[in-house]
């Protein structure tokens, strides 16, 4: 649009704009951030430390290349998001608001007509966006990694120059209900040592076992090289066994031999939660019960009560923090470590009773969160009123 000489154009307002953090939140971030960063930095650096103390006597032993135990290391730290994220919101919190009350900051704001629950929707912000972000680190990120930092151990014990297969794991195959063990895989992929399947019998609740000292991958088949077959009666008596040269066996429907060794997790550490929610599905299906069950179960809750943790730590500490913030710094450290110790007492307290089948897996994998989000919940409701 053209515009009269010896004048300026309006310019036209943005479509959109980017919301504008109020100067209070800012304010209250600048005091977050600063502990936050430290507490975690320090979490993982104990970790890390913890972990090398852990495998010294092998990393050293065996010669390894600095940067193969550096990896080993590092792909252990995310196993650790669900413990350092809690305790950081924690004496974050602690630490910045109680300096925010020291200061009479926090009472210059309710009497000015701001209620606590605006001054703390902040942190409850933050104590959200770090459940998220835990809870995706914990599913997505730290599996994969705990299975690279295992296969990164095997290759500094070994001596391989590659990262070698976990020696020593079991495939299921929930379509024919057998269970393939695996005592070693070779560095060709392809041939495996002291390979046992475990077979469903038809007249008797002993599973028929096939075991040979080599088998080779070919295409869709296991081939297994001398191997031997033992059937048993209902009594447990030996019905047959004989040998043959080589026994062919079909892999799980639909995998190729990398699905075979490398998609099936070795623990529960490894394995996302849609993958524990297949192998729960499997195992209730083939009438597995018992610690094992009540174990994966325990663990596919705990995938996000793990991580739920943070908020109700920030709902706990934000009370606190007021009533003990001009107490100094100390006290919200000591308050932190007390805490979390109370929290992860209780947590395995009620993870032995849900693994000894005391008492319901999921429920004792939450109990800890409630107990400890019910007082956050009743002490941050008597700060207001």
């Amino acid at each position: 649009m053209a515009s009269i000489p010896g004048t300026l154009a309006t310019p036209h307002p943005p479509l959109w704009r980017f919301p504008r953090v109020p100067i209070m939140d800012v304010y209250i971030l600048r005091e977050l951030t600063a502990p936050f960063v430290f507490s975690v930095c320090a979490f993982l650096l104990f970790w890390f430390v913890n972990i090398f103390f852990l495998a010294a006597d092998y990393l050293i032993n065996a010669h390894a290349p600095f940067f193969v135990v550096l990896r080993f290391l590092l792909f252990r730290v995310p196993q650790c998001t669900p413990y350092a994220f809690p305790f950081a919101c924690l004496l974050a919190t602690l630490v910045g608001f109680g300096r925010l009350v020291a200061d009479n900051e926090i009472t210059v704001l309710r009497t000015s007509g701001i209620s606590f629950y605006r001054i703390c929707r902040l942190p409850l912000l933050l104590g959200v966006a770090m459940f998220g972000l835990t809870y995706w680190i914990n599913d997505s990120i730290a599996p994969k990694a705990v299975e690279l930092s295992t296969r990164t151990f095997y290759q500094i014990v070994y001596h391989t120059a590659e990262l070698p297969i976990v020696p020593q794991f079991f495939r299921k195959d929930d379509t024919t209900g057998r269970v393939f063990y695996v005592g070693n895989v070779e560095a060709d992929h392809h041939t495996m040592d002291d390979v046992m399947i475990f077979e469903p019998a038809v007249y008797s609740p002993f599973r028929q076992v096939t075991t040979a000292e080599h088998a080779i991958i070919e295409g869709q088949t296991l081939a297994l090289q001398d191997a031997r077959v033992v059937r048993f009666k209902p009594d447990g008596a030996v019905d047959e066994y004989h040998s043959a040269s080589e026994i062919q066996v079909g892999l799980p429907a639909g995998e190729t031999a990398n699905d075979f060794i490398n998609s099936a997790p070795t623990d529960n550490f490894t394995m996302t939660s849609a993958q524990l929610k297949q192998q729960i599905k499997a195992m209730e299906i083939n009438g597995q019960g018992g610690s094992a069950l009540d174990v994966a179960r325990i663990s596919l809750a705990q995938k996000l009560s793990f991580p739920c943790a943070s908020l109700i730590s920030v709902i706990l500490a934000l009370p606190l923090a007021v009533r003990f913030g001009r107490k100094g710094r100390t006290i919200g450290i000591a308050l932190a470590i007390f805490l979390l110790f109370a929290y992860y007492l209780l947590m395995s307290a009620f993870v032995a009773l849900g693994k000894n089948e005391a008492m319901n897996p999921y429920l004792a994998a939450w109990i800890p969160n409630i107990i400890m989000g019910g007082a956050s919940a009743v002490v941050f409701w008597q700060i207001e009123h």
